[in-house]
């Protein structure tokens, strides 16, 4: 049931990347951010209401709320770079680019010991992101957005993991109303002003990828870590193969090369 689940955020994750990507070719990527983040509220909170929790300490929400403020930061820069780069780029670099930072991280302030595997999934990650962002044409590739997003994913990631397992999805509302809060001021100064259709659909895409985030927290209740990780972590193969089928993206033989060695580096990185 664990790996069902996680395979399921996976391709939510994935779904949801390639549905916000085309998205912000239509719209604003600022509005279709803040009204995804406010769509993943709606869920989120809803989710915690149903599903209960033993206890939640002040602590417990303060991580969440620093996790959705990454979130908003990472779903910000990845919907600027989706709306005017390739999708079979820009999530990879962001995927795996946070991955290693989220290790890197650890180690350095949280005290983690990555095994021999991960430092390799590191080493993997360097000449991959350089194949990956060596084969873009120029900047507005969105390579760029993609590493910044992966900053933000790595602080969305290392911040949820501190709250507590009795605190139940109560950290992940609190992570989505931080991100409402932290995007309302762009909001303010460049209303989100969307045909109703693209308005909910902009909900709808970030209700999916609040979906996402809890089918992986519930994946790794019930599934070994590493495995749940590992699983989770496929979700960049699904926008990269929908740009490369249905919007015809081209990649240079260079930048195939860089998209397998970062695929193997995510999955060396999660093992380790």
């Amino acid at each position: 049931m664990g790996a069902l689940l996680a395979l399921t955020s996976a391709l939510t994750y994935g779904v949801v990347d390639f549905a916000g990507g085309l998205l912000s070719r239509r719209a604003s990527f600022r509005a279709v951010t803040f009204l995804g983040q406010a769509g993943g509220l709606l869920l989120a909170g809803l989710a915690a209401w149903v599903m209960s929790a033993t206890s939640t300490a002040p602590a417990d929400l303060a991580w969440g709320a620093l996790s959705g403020m990454g979130s908003a930061a990472a779903m910000l820069c990845l919907n600027r770079g989706l709306s005017r780069g390739a999708m079979s780029v820009v999530v990879p670099v962001s995927a795996v680019t946070s991955v290693a930072l989220s290790v890197l991280c650890g180690v350095l302030l949280l005290g983690d010991r990555p095994g021999p595997v991960a430092w390799l999934g590191i080493a993997a990650a360097v000449p991959a992101l350089w194949l990956v962002a060596g084969g873009a044409a120029a900047p507005g590739t969105g390579v760029r957005d993609g590493l910044l997003a992966s900053a933000g994913v790595a602080v969305q990631y290392l911040a949820l993991g501190q709250a507590g397992p009795d605190s139940g999805l109560w950290p992940v509302a609190a992570g989505r109303l931080a991100a409402v809060l932290m995007l309302l001021p762009g909001a303010v100064r460049h209303p989100p002003r969307l045909r109703p259709a693209l308005a909910c659909q902009a909900l709808l895409v970030g209700a999916g990828a609040a979906l996402g985030l809890i089918l992986y927290l519930l994946a790794a209740q019930r599934q070994l870590l590493a495995v749940a990780v590992v699983l989770a972590s496929l979700y960049p193969a699904v926008p990269v193969v929908l740009g490369l089928a249905v919007l015809k993206e081209r990649v240079t033989p260079r930048q195939v090369t860089g998209l397998l060695g970062a695929a193997l580096a995510t999955v060396l990185l999660s093992l380790g």
